[in-house]
């Protein structure tokens, strides 16, 4: 936990969750509504999604394109003081596919 810490640390990986917390987003937007570069909306979205901390699905358009967009699957990060030092407890929201892949297994 001690690397979404780290994480969290950033500016910008920080903003990418802020704003796909609500709404799913392309790598555009979030470059446009963070002030980056969209090669660093990427790079930070990597490290995200290496913590399940962003999810990722295709969106089609009315020309019958595709793209990406990125939703926060965090829910909430609670730091608590220790004895040993500082203990990090991440909770995910669950996608829909998520769910239905956990009760499918459940079964």
């Amino acid at each position: 936990m001690a690397a979404v810490a780290a994480l969290l640390e950033d500016d910008t990986a920080r903003q990418i969750l802020l704003e796909t917390r609500t709404q799913p987003m392309s790598a555009e937007t979030l470059s446009d509504r963070c002030g980056v570069s969209p090669s660093t909306i990427y790079r930070r979205i990597e490290d995200l999604r290496e913590h399940d901390l962003v999810e990722s699905r295709t969106q089609p358009d009315e020309q019958g394109h595709h793209y990406e967009v990125f939703s926060a699957t965090l829910d909430r990060i609670v730091i608590d003081a220790t004895d040993e030092g500082f203990a990090v407890d991440v909770t995910r929201e669950e996608s829909m596919a998520g769910r239905f892949t956990r009760l499918v297994e459940e079964m």
